[in-house]
């Protein structure tokens, strides 16, 4: 029960590491019309399938190996290979504010990370601080992905609630209709090896560096 409670702490909207103020190029796509009620649940799925997503919550298991084995070398390799693997300032940007602050969250209510914070170093990416914090908290690997990506899934459809708008029931509808495509890819995630990671993210991607000079925005990415 304690390891649930602390699963539904991390992965809660109401964390305070600003996930909120970011659409992941959503805010582009709706913008353009290439995006609304009827597809957001296509593009999501997308994403889950074969998107940056993917390479995030690959990145937080090893995190959580890591800390779990007290890697400190591995820690800091992945957090640099991350960094490296984002596409656009906007989404590298988002990683590193979202992992700042949880990491300093998190060393706020358990201290004796501060030897893993130090060996991953500023700036921290959002998976790398998550994957730490599901291990000190005992969060079992699976439990912990399923929460990652449905953090991922809620801020999304939060996004699409704004900005298209879609309706607060209608958006928990899609959220129940994504927990299969949830499911899968936190087992397809799971089993990646080093060599499988890879992403086709050249939708998002162009969407990010759009948003970078779209005249009005709501969001930060």
């Amino acid at each position: 029960m304690s390891n649930l409670l602390c699963l539904l702490q991390l992965a809660s909207p109401a964390l305070p590491v600003g996930a909120y103020s970011y659409s992941e190029g959503l805010e582009t796509l709706i913008e353009a019309g290439v995006i609304d009620n009827r597809h957001l649940g296509d593009w999501l799925k997308q994403e889950l399938r074969y998107g940056a997503i993917r390479l995030e919550a690959a990145i937080a298991i090893r995190a959580y190996r890591g800390a779990e084995a007290g890697d400190l070398a591995a820690l800091s390799y992945w957090n640099a290979w991350l960094s490296a693997a984002k596409e656009t300032q906007e989404l590298r940007e988002q990683s590193w504010q979202m992992g700042r602050s949880l990491l300093k969250l998190f060393l706020e209510l358990q201290p004796q990370v501060q030897l893993m914070a130090d060996a991953v170093g500023n700036p921290c990416n959002y998976a790398i601080a998550f994957g730490i914090a599901a291990q000190e908290w005992q969060i079992e690997l699976k439990q912990a992905m399923l929460g990652y990506l449905h953090s991922w899934a809620t801020n999304a459809i939060a996004s699409g609630v704004k900005l298209i708008p879609l309706g607060q029931t209608a958006g928990q509808q899609l959220l129940f209709e994504l927990h299969p495509t949830i499911r899968d890819a936190a087992n397809e995630i799971l089993a990646l090896e080093d060599d499988d990671l890879a992403s086709c993210g050249w939708g998002l991607a162009l969407a990010s560096m759009a948003h970078e000079t779209q005249y009005t925005r709501l969001f930060r990415s």
